[in-house]
């Protein structure tokens, strides 16, 4: 019986590290291989294999590249492919060096998108940045909703935004999954904080103690996973003002809870 459960259980750590190795692998195997000769014959800042992008999306986003390189220094390029793939070719064809980003979109893995980045890129733009630039754009989600070249146009226009301001922690912007869920968080750090404020001797209005005391869960809930997402991806208020909302409604319903509660039973 140990034995069985033993074995069983160096089975799934085995296939956690294995599903990990597959997650990790993607962004050199854009280079594993080389194919010149699936190289254009002329300087393009796009090679579109796979036709992720139509004929006018990859000439503005040609034109806007090239723009960009020479305004900032910084170059961008985009490499979609499928089944074929010019791999470690391009890096000569591109001179691809420490202040190059390549943009490598492969619709045959779980998330297309995988970036190859220079070392000098990483002093603005961290590790994090493109773990949530990848997962942001490239999921299954959203490349069936937005399609596969919004997902390489819409990354592409984070990385310059924040190339242009300086470098960023985190990718800019608020997708609504993604404050729904700051919204949640705010609302039980609300419940939280309102149940442990409640009155527990007879007279007391507040009892700040233990709302102290429980403040660590609250606190984290209601503004590390509230607010600061909100602050640090979008200047609007709308979205601040609605998780401040839920925070308080939150906490006032468990606040009141046993007034409810009593108020209910009177009736009965």
């Amino acid at each position: 019986m140990q034995y069985s459960i033993w074995r069983r259980l160096l089975v799934s750590v085995f296939a956690f590290f294995l599903a990990g190795a597959v997650w990790l692998v993607p962004s050199s195997v854009a280079l594993a291989y080389n194919n010149p000769e699936l190289l254009p014959d002329q300087p393009t800042p796009i090679i579109d294999l796979a036709k992720s992008l139509t004929s006018v999306q990859e000439e503005r986003l040609a034109q806007d590249l090239e723009e960009f390189e020479a305004e900032t220094g910084w170059k961008l390029r985009v490499l979609t492919q499928y089944d074929r793939t010019p791999g470690a070719a391009v890096k000569d064809f591109w001179n691809l060096d420490e202040k190059s980003i390549l943009v490598v979109a492969d619709s045959r893995g779980g998330n297309i998108l995988n970036f190859n980045v220079g070392d000098a890129v990483y002093q603005l733009l961290p590790r994090t940045f493109w773990v949530e630039l990848q997962t942001r754009f490239g999921n299954l989600y959203f490349v069936r909703e937005e399609g596969e070249d919004q997902a390489i146009i819409q990354s592409i226009e984070s990385v310059e935004t924040c190339l242009r301001q300086g470098g960023c922690r985190v990718v800019p912007g608020l997708p609504r999954e993604q404050w729904i869920l700051t919204l949640i968080t705010s609302v039980i750090g609300g419940v939280v904080c309102g149940f442990a404020a409640q009155p527990r001797r007879p007279g007391q209005i507040f009892a700040w103690q233990w709302a102290l005391i429980f403040s660590p869960l609250w606190g984290i809930l209601f503004i590390a996973f509230g607010i600061g997402p909100v602050v640090t991806r979008t200047s609007e208020w709308l979205p601040l003002v609605r998780n401040i909302a839920g925070f308080l409604i939150g906490a006032l319903v468990a606040y009141l809870s046993p007034v409810l509660n009593r108020s209910s039973a009177s009736e009965t």
